[in-house]
């Protein structure tokens, strides 16, 4: 199979340094030569991820406890329950059509910008880089956070919501400096039966979703999704048998998205050095120009990377390579080793 003479590194989003400063100095001391992208560390209130969602939505006036849904308990792939989510509704007499959400992200984006544009003009980024945005889809918040007979009442107008943050961002900020990632992980878990309430018409309702919130990024914007199984605790919340559901879903975004996808990323749990994982992409059939960042890389387990890495490239074109998922909520200390893993894996 054909393949890229060198590899990049993609940052999937979150880095748990001090802020975007040191989160750019940091990564771009590393492993900078082999970055396209680069992210702002999603530090501060994204730390962690919709948790912050959570809570925005915890306070909106519009939302109250659904009574009619016992409390979700998220359990981990071990079975462990990692946390339990209360399910909201809708406020009587409210029309979700006029809900309205302050989340932040265009915000949060054009202020790091800033600090990307002040650090790439002084060199310490490369030149070539774009500065990448990611935000979570709407499904996240809706499934986690919203009763079911709410969910797809919210899910219009959160999307909405979304896109409209993105034209901001669009508007604010030079489009052909930019990439923005949309973080698909509930999606993944409904594909994989995690919710027991999922509808009937799973795969159209999320496949709309993603399709509409990638379209609303304009052309001259890399448009990147990344494929997630979760990462609290260290742990996914689903363990992936094979490739099959990430294959299926990057076909069905494909299908879905009228203008060019840049990139997908997905993970590789570290066990997997077996060839039955990695099979199904062999039948992976994407347009032109569009990558596929493979989250394989395993702080301080070169040999198996290498063998990730070659299963990989034995069943589909790899661009570059990548962590499962972010690190933001995990150790600042291990920045180092990941950042060193990673250089080392492709400069090999």
């Amino acid at each position: 199979m054909n393949q890229p003479a060198t590899l990049s590194v993609h940052l999937v989003g979150s880095v748990p340094l001090a802020d975007t400063e040191a989160v750019l100095r940091t990564v771009c001391g590393a492993i900078g030569p082999y970055l396209r992208r680069i992210p702002d560390g999603e530090t501060g209130a994204r730390r962690r991820w919709v948790g912050m969602l959570s809570e925005i939505l915890d306070r909106h006036p519009a939302f109250e406890p659904d009574p009619a849904e016992p409390p979700f308990a998220m359990k981990l792939a071990s079975g462990r329950v990692h946390r339990e989510l209360t399910r909201l509704r809708i406020r009587a007499g409210i029309d979700p059509r006029e809900l309205r959400f302050e989340t932040g992200y265009a915000a949060m984006a054009i202020e790091s910008f800033a600090i990307f544009d002040r650090l790439q003009r002084a060199g310490t980024i490369p030149a070539a880089v774009r500065f990448q945005v990611a935000i979570p889809s709407p499904v996240a918040p809706a499934y986690n956070y919203i009763g079911r007979k709410d969910r797809a009442a919210f899910l219009e107008v959160f999307a909405a919501h979304l896109i409209d943050e993105v034209r901001q961002i669009a508007r604010a900020l030079p489009n052909e400096r930019l990439a923005l990632q949309w973080d698909v992980l509930q999606e993944i878990l409904v594909w994989e039966g995690y919710f027991p309430d999922r509808p009937e018409d799973y795969q159209q309702q999320l496949t709309s979703v993603l399709g509409r919130i990638g379209d609303a990024v304009p052309p001259s914007i890399e448009l990147g999704y990344h494929l997630c199984y979760g990462s609290p605790k260290d742990e996914h919340l689903v363990q992936p048998l094979d490739t099959t559901v990430v294959t299926a879903v990057m076909h069905a975004i494909a299908a879905q998205v009228r203008r060019a996808v840049s990139y997908f990323h997905f993970p590789v749990p570290k066990h997997r050095t077996d060839e039955d994982f990695y099979r199904p992409l062999a039948g992976l059939s994407l347009p032109a120009g569009t990558q596929v960042y493979v989250g394989l890389a395993h702080a301080d387990d070169d040999e198996g990377n290498r063998r990730r890495l070659a299963l990989a490239r034995q069943y589909t074109r790899v661009a570059g390579v990548a962590t499962e998922c972010g690190w933001g909520r995990g150790d600042p200390g291990r920045v180092p080793a990941q950042l060193e893993t990673l250089r080392r894996l492709v400069s090999h």
